[in-house]
C-alpha cells in the first residue's frame, strides 16, 4: 500500500482504550479457520463440541477479510496440523481426544489435523487468495516453530488484528506470544470463537484487563467503520 493512505492512522473504539494502527504496518491474522474445527462431522464435533459456536464467526470475519484486502493490509492465515508421520506431534498432544478420534486417525475429512488432508485446510468461505501468507503450525501458538515472526518483520508489521479460533486456546496463545514479541494486538470479539461461551467471554476479559495487559478488544463493526476511510 503506497501513498497518503498508507500513512493514515486508523483509530478504533476498543477496550480498554482506543486502538490506533497504521495500515502499512498492520496484518490481519486469521487463526485456524479449518474444516476439522468448524465443519459438522469434523474433529471438533467428534469431541462433543457444538460447531455452531465457531461458525458464528464466519460472516463477520468475511467482512473484515474483504475490508483488509481492500485496504491493502498484510493477511496471514494459520493452520494447526502435523506431518503425516506425526514426528512433530508430541505424545502429550497426541493423547488428547476421544480414543477413537485422535490426531492422525481417519476422520470424515481425511486424517485428522494432518497437513495436506481436506479437513486440515481452511474453510471455503475464508480461503486465502494469491499473495496471502499461510502458516502451518504444529502447536497452539502461531509463533511456535513457525516462520511467522520473520515474515512479519520482513513486512515491517508491528500491529496485529487477531481473528479465528478458539478464543481461549490458539487465539489466546498467539496473542500472548505476540505480546512478548512486542506486537500490539487488537482482538475482534465477534471474529473469534470458542466451543464454550463462558471461556470466550472470560478470554476476552483477560486480554483487555489491567489496562490491556495482552492487547485490545473491539467489535468488527467498529473496525470496519474506522477502516472505511482508508479503503480506496
Amino acid at each position: 500500500m503506497n501513498g497518503p493512505e498508507a500513512e493514515r492512522s486508523v483509530r478504533v473504539p476498543a477496550r480498554p482504550a482506543t486502538y490506533t494502527f497504521e495500515p502499512a504496518t498492520t496484518a490481519l491474522l486469521v487463526i485456524d479457520m479449518q474444516r476439522d474445527f468448524l465443519e459438522p462431522g469434523g474433529f471438533g464435533e467428534s469431541l462433543g463440541n457444538d460447531v455452531t459456536q465457531l461458525r458464528r464467526t464466519i460472516a463477520p470475519l468475511r467482512r473484515v477479510l474483504a475490508a483488509a484486502r481492500a485496504a491493502g493490509l498484510t493477511v496471514v492465515h494459520t493452520r494447526e496440523g502435523h506431518l503425516p508421520d506425526l514426528s512433530d506431534c508430541p505424545p502429550a498432544k497426541l493423547r488428547r481426544g476421544a480414543p477413537r478420534q485422535r490426531i492422525g486417525d481417519p476422520g470424515r475429512f481425511g486424517r485428522i489435523l494432518i497437513r495436506g488432508e481436506y479437513g486440515h485446510d481452511i474453510i471455503d468461505e475464508l480461503a486465502p487468495v494469491g499473495g496471502e501468507l499461510v502458516i502451518d503450525k504444529p502447536g497452539k501458538g502461531a509463533f511456535y516453530a513457525t516462520e511467522l515472526d520473520g515474515l512479519l518483520g520482513e513486512r515491517s508489521v508491528t500491529s496485529l488484528l487477531v481473528t479465528g479460533v478458539t478464543t481461549e486456546v490458539c487465539v489466546h496463545t498467539t496473542v500472548r506470544e505476540a505480546n512478548d514479541r512486542g506486537y500490539e494486538c487488537l482482538v475482534l470479539a465477534d471474529c473469534v470463537g470458542s466451543y464454550f461461551p463462558r471461556f470466550h467471554s472470560i478470554g476476552l476479559e483477560m486480554i483487555a484487563a489491567q489496562g490491556g495487559i495482552f492487547g485490545w478488544v473491539a467489535d468488527s463493526a467498529d473496525l470496519l467503520a474506522a477502516l472505511a476511510p482508508a479503503t480506496p
